[in-house]
């Protein structure tokens, strides 16, 4: 396992903080667990991003993953690995008789029966722009977020939110993915003027970059209810419109397509661990905290205490750990593949990745 020399200490003090929502390996857990995670995308156009994206949370560690997709993508994904567990349920405007004319949540009845056995879903992967599709995923955001059920988002599934900020305003129980361009595109859509990254990063001598950059995501976050987001981007920006943190792991050097897939396995899966912890799957060593935490002050506390974190502190830890291992993913990638990198080669890189920057827990038998 390679020493972390380019992690900073600020930084292994969170990843402390992460381990501790981590499920120990122990043999009184059963199957499902540690993870119940389904990617909602798939296209005729588009096979790999939701491969990507469900093989990274598999390999991150959730013991179930699936994929729920349209059928013209359902035997390419299969193809790819048998360690998916694949369903041909997303409709499309080829697989209805009248596009035109449809009940939305009808056809989306088979997906929202599954929700129940679900811990996180992972919207957008590949999902394309067909109409029919984009219908019936607002029908199943709109009943997953009635169930508290969490969602990540990103690509296609960004799109809806650009066109219907209601889906996610003020669910606290999700994550957006944008890149500096579907950044943008979401503010926007919101009417607020906040500079992209690469706005901030070309102005001159014009004070704390990073400051900048880190209002310009609060202050997306605080229109959209306080939603956390993850802008990507040369270095990730992480806010939940009261704490906001930038990721200094470096990343690799190449911009392949479905890097940004990686990221959003990783968190659903990191998104069904959190319910596990908050569950108490496991004995931890853990004050109980009376009370969520509010304001920045307030997570700071979390951070530095023996208290059990509130959800919005977790949440947050969540996402910046999502960044930090694809990120981590890339690095290593890079240093192995240079330009020839590819999504796939990131996606070999998420085990020891994630002992390289977590690690596991403290009770975990890995040796038998």
């Amino acid at each position: 396992m390679e020493t972390a020399h380019h992690v900073s200490v600020p930084s292994k003090v969170l990843f402390k903080k992460v381990r501790k929502i981590v499920p120990p390996l122990l043999e009184k857990f059963h199957k499902g667990q540690h993870g119940r995670v389904a990617v909602i995308g798939g296209s005729l156009d588009y096979t790999g991003a939701p491969y990507f994206s469900a093989m990274a949370s598999a390999k991150l560690g959730c013991d179930m993953s699936h994929v729920i997709c349209n059928a013209s993508a359902a035997t390419v994904i299969k193809s790819y690995s048998p360690n998916l567990m694949v369903h041909p349920i997303l409709p499309s405007s080829n697989s209805v008789k009248d596009p035109n004319s449809i009940n939305a949540p009808e056809l989306a009845s088979p997906i929202i029966s599954m929700l129940s056995r679900l811990h996180t879903i992972v919207i957008g992967p590949g999902l394309g722009r067909d109409d029919v599709t984009l219908k019936v995923v607002v029908e199943v955001m709109k009943e997953a977020r009635s169930r508290s059920i969490p969602f990540v988002l990103d690509a296609d599934g960004l799109l809806l939110v650009s066109e219907n900020p209601d889906l996610v305003k003020g669910y606290k129980e999700c994550i957006l993915t944008p890149n500096v361009n579907e950044f943008s595109r979401l503010a926007k859509a919101l009417g607020i003027d906040v500079p992209s990254l690469a706005q901030i990063s070309s102005q001159p001598n014009g004070g704390d970059k990073e400051s900048r950059e880190a209002e310009a995501c609060e202050k997306l976050s605080n229109v959209l209810g306080g939603v956390t987001i993850i802008q990507k981007g040369p270095h990730d920006v992480i806010s939940n419109g009261i704490t906001s943190i930038i990721s200094d792991i470096p990343g690799g050097l190449k911009r392949s397509g479905g890097q940004g897939d990686t990221l959003t396995g990783s968190l659903g899966t990191l998104m069904a661990w959190r319910a596990a912890y908050h569950n108490k799957l496991w004995d931890s060593d853990e004050q109980d905290n009376p009370k969520e935490a509010q304001s920045r002050e307030d997570v700071q506390a979390e951070l530095e205490s023996k208290r059990r974190m509130s959800p919005t502190t977790t949440l947050l830890l969540v996402a910046w750990a999502g960044s930090a291992i694809t990120r981590e993913c890339s690095r290593r990638a890079f240093k192995t593949k240079g330009r020839s990198m590819q999504a796939s080669d990131l996606t070999d890189e998420i085990h020891e990745s994630f002992l390289t920057l977590i690690g596991e827990p403290e009770g975990s038998k890995v040796h038998l």
